[in-house]
């Protein structure tokens, strides 16, 4: 009896060491699936993941270019008639010493260049002659004439309204003040040009800006007189990104004597001749009713030549 007993409880020993092990057993194999199944899932979802930000970084990248492609397609069709004013600045300066400039491409480019306006007589005939021609010019303005009231201002904004570009040409315009003795003063030079550009800025907007200036009688003039005084003007110029913009072609409407319209035009295209690149001086300030005149002419000749028209900036 003793011998039966033992072998009963052995066999239950047995037993339950058999259901431990099966048991143990069988939480491995259900680990072991739930992290092949998990594994996989996660391996799904970091493929999908994947797959979307690839094709968002995708029509990411497709949406940049083709920004990018229209914001360029944009400033070149805005840009074709508009020259840099440190690049013809340069131009005119390299062309002045005789060298040739840098900047040749061959391209024939004429600058339209209206000097001590803006006028309540002539500025308006020459802004409804440019319209009508279809052509654009760069006024540089008297400051005090363009304070002088409220039709002066509003002729200003005509002037920008209707593609034009505007450069400072002094406040006063007083050589004894500008040029006392036949040299620069740049504390004055620079005052009077800072406060056109305040005057131009309360008509205009405290956006607007202009990087062109024209020396009254023109940079090379007082080059030519006071070299030092010249170079200090240039440089304290240069630090506020402005640029002297002189001329290598002019109607006369500045010179002694009575000039007609006839004479004008002939005039302007002797000095315009086979230049590359006419930077042209003429006037509308009053008086100058010639001067309007003779610019459907000057206009005409210059298409016939092949020119193209750009404003300064």
């Amino acid at each position: 009896m003793r011998l039966n007993h033992s072998n009963n409880k052995d066999k239950r020993k047995d037993a339950k060491k058999m259901k431990r092990v099966i048991l143990f057993v069988s939480v491995i194999l259900v680990l072991i699936l739930v992290s092949g199944f998990a594994a996989h899932k996660f391996s799904l979802n970091v493929k999908t993941v994947q797959a979307i930000d690839s094709a968002q970084n995708k029509d990411s990248k497709e949406n940049t270019q083709d920004k990018e492609e229209t914001n360029s397609s944009v400033d070149k069709e805005s840009d074709t008639n508009v020259e840099n004013a440190a690049y013809l600045e340069k131009y005119i300066e390299q062309q002045v010493k005789g060298q040739k400039p840098t900047g040749a491409d061959g391209k024939k480019v004429a600058y339209l260049t209206f000097d001590d306006g803006p006028s309540e007589t002539v500025t308006p005939q020459i802004l409804d002659i440019l319209k009508s021609e279809n052509v654009n010019a760069t006024f540089f303005l008297i400051g005090k004439y363009v304070d002088k009231n409220d039709e002066s201002k509003n002729l200003v904004k005509r002037e920008i309204a209707e593609g034009n570009s505007i450069g400072i040409h002094s406040y006063s315009h007083d050589y004894n003040y500008l040029f006392p003795n036949g040299k620069i003063n740049l504390e004055n030079c620079m005052s009077d040009f800072e406060k056109t550009d305040k005057t131009l800025k309360n008509v205009l907007g405290q956006d607007f800006s202009t990087r062109a200036i024209r020396f009254p009688g023109g940079q090379i003039t007082w080059a030519k007189k006071d070299p030092q005084g010249a170079d200090a003007v240039d440089k304290a110029l240069h630090e506020k990104d402005w640029h002297q913009i002189d001329w290598n072609a002019l109607s006369g409407d500045a010179e002694a004597g009575h000039k007609n319209a006839a004479a004008l035009t002939e005039e302007a295209i002797k000095t315009i001749g086979n230049r590359e690149k006419a930077v042209i001086l003429m006037h509308d300030t009053y008086g100058k009713e010639e001067t309007a005149k003779a610019l459907p002419g000057i206009i005409e000749y210059l298409k016939k030549q092949g020119y193209e028209f750009k404003i300064i900036k």
